[in-house]
């Protein structure tokens, strides 16, 4: 299966090196944009599946690219800027953008972000399976199936397995699975999260797995070994 392509329009070398290295070690292919007298051009020549996008460039901003890009492309944006003001994600949004994303950003939520987009936006699936230590998970399906045994997932169970299974070996937190996981999270409490990882460690006890598969770091969240 081919690996989606994501294009960054960043001016930032730093940022456009370390988003680079994050994304290819999340399974992505990479392109930057360098020369951004020509980034019209550039992007009508090149191939990508999705953009993430600075608003503050030279030459064009973010807001032109996002504006153009949008009488011929309808490939997914996801804007990545410093500028934190509603008005600027209303425009972002208003002029075509996908999604909107603040720095400093987290990490975990921005992979989550971009598979979530790709799958929803080119009905694409850049795997629906996914596998750790003899564990297949459906991302379809939301079904995880360990030693011929199986269970299904609740919506909120599968945001929070989803998002530890894709980064194992990291410790996410709390609050980065809260967002990640309730979309309106204004009114989500550390007890409605914890209730759901609770219920989701038995279902996966259920079918065989130790206890301490999902393995809580007290005072920095959770991880998957």
């Amino acid at each position: 299966m081919t690996k989606p392509t994501i294009l960054i329009i960043e001016d930032s070398e730093t940022v456009r090196d370390e988003l680079c290295l994050l994304l290819n070690k999340h399974g992505f292919n990479t392109k930057v944009i360098t020369d951004f007298k020509n980034t019209l051009d550039d992007l009508s020549t090149m191939s990508y599946d999705l953009i993430l996008l600075d608003l503050t460039l030279p030459y064009y901003d973010g807001f032109y690219l996002c504006k153009e890009i949008r009488k011929t492309n309808q490939v997914p944006i996801i804007v990545i800027t410093s500028r934190k003001t509603d008005i600027d994600e209303l425009m972002s949004l208003n002029l075509g953008a996908d999604d909107f994303v603040t720095k400093p950003f987290n990490t975990q939520i921005l992979i989550a972000r971009i598979h979530s987009l790709l799958q929803r936006t080119n009905g694409r699936h850049i795997t629906n399976l996914l596998t750790h230590n003899n564990l297949t998970y459906n991302i379809d399906t939301h079904c995880v199936k360990y030693q011929n045994k199986q269970v299904d997932l609740t919506i909120n169970e599968h945001h929070i397995f989803i998002l530890l299974l894709r980064n194992a070996g990291t410790i996410i937190t709390r609050d980065a699975l809260i967002k990640n996981s309730w979309k309106n999270n204004e009114f989500i409490d550390d007890n409605t999260l914890t209730v759901n990882v609770n219920r989701l460690r038995k279902k996966l006890i259920s079918i065989g797995l130790d206890n301490q598969f999902i393995t809580t770091k007290r005072g920095e969240g959770y991880i998957i070994k």
